[in-house]
């Protein structure tokens, strides 16, 4: 297969961005099903743990903090006000740690939780994709490959990934991380680089964070989506053609 035929790198973005999400869904809705949300209510409901898994796979690594431009980013389709206020709240449950610059980090009870949280999604995502280990452990494999990329290319190029993907990547990933939650956590990850990419196509276009989300289905919005492809393209260039092919078939075939 030409990789200046179908699945080209920027026809890959878009192809693949639909079941990216769907499967990265399936597992995080399996977690909060799978004792994710009897687990929070431990610690005192999403008050006080949603950011927390929000941004776990900061938090989690030693010394994990996320800082002003970052929270702004990943939270952009938000309110900022109300996003303060739940940060408050968080601070104040004694989850998370915010130094004078605005950062934030996890506290010691918070990094308990994300330890408890972890082994919560290794769990459902063992269940949720029993029988797929082969295609888990390719996906895992390829999607390593793609963070690689976008990071080094992030590193050399300024401006070649926004402040969400900079905040996130590379996800935590301690040593008895399961096959499951690399592969959840490093979807998630990669979910981060085309919300930037987007973020920078619907700015060129004039747009902001309220008006793109109002903006109905026709020909500006279809011309977005494209240039965000185009922008979210450059990982894939690592991959075949023909492995691309295989990541859509092993994303379509897992179970959620």
């Amino acid at each position: 297969m030409s990789d200046d035929v179908e699945l080209a790198p920027h026809r890959f973005a878009g192809l693949v961005a639909p079941p990216v999400d769907r499967v990265f869904v399936a597992g995080i809705l399996a977690g909060r099903d799978g004792g994710g949300a009897e687990l929070s209510q431990r610690y005192g409901g999403p008050a006080a743990t949603g950011f927390l898994i929000e941004f776990r796979t900061r938090l989690a690594a030693p010394g994990g903090t996320v800082d002003p431009a970052g929270f702004a980013a990943v939270t952009r389709y938000r309110d900022p006000g109300s996003c303060q206020r739940a940060l408050d709240k968080q601070v104040a449950y004694g989850m998370l740690h915010r130094r004078p610059d605005g950062c934030f980090s996890a506290t010691e009870r918070g990094q308990a939780f994300l330890t408890e949280i972890y082994q919560v999604h290794a769990e459902v995502t063992e269940e949720l994709w029993a029988g797929h280990d082969d295609r888990v452990l390719r996906l895992v494999e390829a999607l390593g490959r793609l963070l690689t990329y976008a990071m080094v290319a992030a590193e050399e190029e300024p401006g070649s990934a926004g402040d969400a993907f900079a905040v996130m990547a590379p996800p935590h990933e301690p040593d008895s991380a399961s096959p499951g939650v690399l592969l959840l956590n490093r979807l998630g990850t990669l979910r981060y680089h085309r919300a930037d990419a987007h973020e920078a196509a619907w700015t060129a276009a004039g747009h902001t964070a309220l008006s793109i989300t109002e903006l109905p289905a026709g020909p500006e919005r279809l011309a977005i989506e494209q240039e965000t492809d185009r922008r979210a393209a450059g990982p894939y260039a690592v991959l075949t053609a023909d492995e691309r092919l295989a990541v859509l078939a092993d994303l379509a075939a897992l179970p959620g």
